[in-house]
């Protein structure tokens, strides 16, 4: 039967075209052409000092619609939504790469400044906006919360050429790892439309869900990480694959569990990361590419969601409200939750200038937006220029600051990198140690290495020459060794390696022999 299609329709359909494969080229082609300006870019900020979310985020407001791209995108929800996929990531990235032995001593200091400081920045910052600024106490509580959440890849992508102490990296790492869990359960809390819970209901709910996050994020991340170490897969390529989606696993299980999901991801990370996984370096590797790639993604969207012209009216009190933050809010936090642990004032100063705000405090900003929250649109702006301007600020001054407080540390030496591939067959491990330049493993007799019984140097790769090693083969810098061991002395052979890269042949005298290699 022939049925007859109104006109109106047909023109609304020929308005709308279904989307083509020409499109899908176009859009590919736009996203490539952004992630290799972006990638470039990352070399203009390594030189000039500057984190690179400034560039990315300058990226994306070109092509917003006050720029020359003259895109116009508003949806603050799809923001939120991509913004926490892609902060999942970045902590999956910055927990495998966090090692433990740097922020175990600093452990209960970061714990303390990543909880009770966050409550004096936002006490404090709050009263400056509600204030001086003339905000409502919702909106001042709002902006406090969303600005007391430190960025470490901010940090360290300005201090990574620095050497310093492992208490400062590992107090500021840690924090930054710990301390967006209670924002976020602030800021979600504050941007609820009603009156605030009472503070002790608040804390206690604080508490409870920063707990379940924690349990589910270690159990999580050691059930991941005893898995991975004893079922032998079928390709390398699926390590990484398996370690990310492990990580992805504990934020979901986190958050479905009414705890802290980010918390969780970052916990199960950081067990994984310190566990000797099967092929790390390769796992290594991915994980960072893909923070790369959330970040870059995150940030341009960022500054896609931003109108420029709109920012005006909100240039001096974000100025004012930074300025509390970074003069006021931070150093007290630091001055009092780091001196009952006898921290030095140098070291306490670096950490109160070192408190970069990044991508976290302007995807929390889009939280008031999607609830709703009168005048979300306007803490959105003032977070925007605050995190912008005293990045511009802080970034660049952070390396001549760690200098004239003569915090560097002379370089020690390098770590091996060792790569672990599971023979499940042969009840056994391949391990593939290079000895970096660095490395006092350099001129160390094979023999002298000393590894456990079951375990045994089987080929040295050097300069591209492989060759049977002997007893009195002398090792060099830029060797590959390929080591075999039994599954009970694999770890065991790994902490000798490491020990005599450490401390060379005088490594046991030296007290870095590792325990139970014999």
């Amino acid at each position: 039967m022939y049925v007859c299609v109104p006109r109106a329709r047909r023109a609304d359909q020929r308005r709308e075209p279904p989307l083509t494969v020409h499109h899908l080229n176009q859009l590919l082609l736009v996203c490539s052409l952004v992630l290799l300006v972006a990638v470039a870019a990352v070399r203009i900020s390594s030189r000039s000092g500057l984190p690179s979310l400034l560039v990315y985020l300058g990226i994306g407001v070109l092509m917003g619609q006050d720029g020359i791209g003259d895109i116009h995108f508003d949806n603050a929800e799809m923001t939120q939504v991509i913004g926490y996929a892609a902060l999942v990531v970045i902590l999956a990235e910055g927990g495998l790469g966090t090692k433990w032995k740097e922020i175990r001593p600093a452990l209960p200091a970061s714990s303390v400044l990543a909880l009770a400081g966050v409550a004096v920045s936002v006490g404090v910052t709050a009263s400056a906006a509600h204030h001086l600024v003339g905000l409502e106490w919702r909106q001042a509580l709002i902006i406090g919360a969303v600005v007391s959440s430190t960025d470490a890849a901010a940090v360290f992508s300005v201090l990574r050429r620095i050497p310093l102490p492992a208490r400062v990296t590992g107090t500021l790492e840690a924090e930054s790892g710990f301390n967006d869990a209670p924002v976020v359960i602030l800021v979600v809390a504050f941007s609820t439309v009603g009156p605030v819970e009472h503070w002790y209901v608040l804390l206690g709910e604080i508490a409870l869900e920063l707990v379940i996050g924690a349990a589910v994020g270690l159990a999580v991340g050691w059930l991941g990480s005893w898995g991975l170490r004893h079922v032998a897969l079928p390709a390398s390529g699926l390590y990484p694959i398996a370690v990310m989606a492990i990580a992805v696993t504990a934020y979901a299980a986190g958050a479905l569990a009414h705890g802290s999901g980010f918390l969780g991801v970052y916990l199960a990370s950081m067990v994984m990361g310190n566990a000797k996984l099967p092929h790390w370096p390769a796992t290594r590797g991915f994980a960072d590419g893909l923070g790369w790639i959330a970040q870059i993604g995150m940030f341009v969207l960022l500054g896609l969601l931003v109108t420029p012209h709109e920012l005006g009216d909100d240039v001096v009190p974000a100025l004012v409200i930074g300025l509390v933050l970074t003069m006021v809010a931070r150093p007290l936090s630091v001055v009092l939750c780091l001196t009952p642990f006898r921290v030095p004032w140098q070291e306490q100063t670096l950490m109160s200038w070192a408190g970069l705000r990044g991508a976290v405090p302007i995807i929390l900003a889009t939280i008031p937006m999607v609830s709703g929250i009168e005048g979300s649109r306007r803490i959105f702006n003032i977070v925007f220029v605050l995190v912008v301007v005293y990045t511009l600020i802080q970034g660049p001054t952070l390396p001549w600051l760690a200098r004239k407080l003569r915090l560097g540390e002379d370089s020690e030496a390098a770590d091996l990198g060792i790569e672990s591939a599971p023979l499940e067959r042969l009840r056994g491990h391949l391990l593939s140690v290079a000895i970096p330049e660095g490395s006092r493993m350099h001129g160390v007799e094979v023999n002298e290495l000393r590894l456990p019984a079951g375990a045994a140097v089987t080929l040295v790769v050097r300069e591209g020459t492989s060759f049977v090693p002997l007893p009195t083969t002398v090792l060099r810098r830029g060797d590959e060794l390929l080591v075999v061991a039994t599954d009970p002395v694999r770890d065991a052979a790994e902490r000798r390696l490491r020990a005599v890269g450490r401390g060379g042949k005088l490594a046991d005298w030296l007290g870095t022999d590792g325990a139970d290699t014999r």
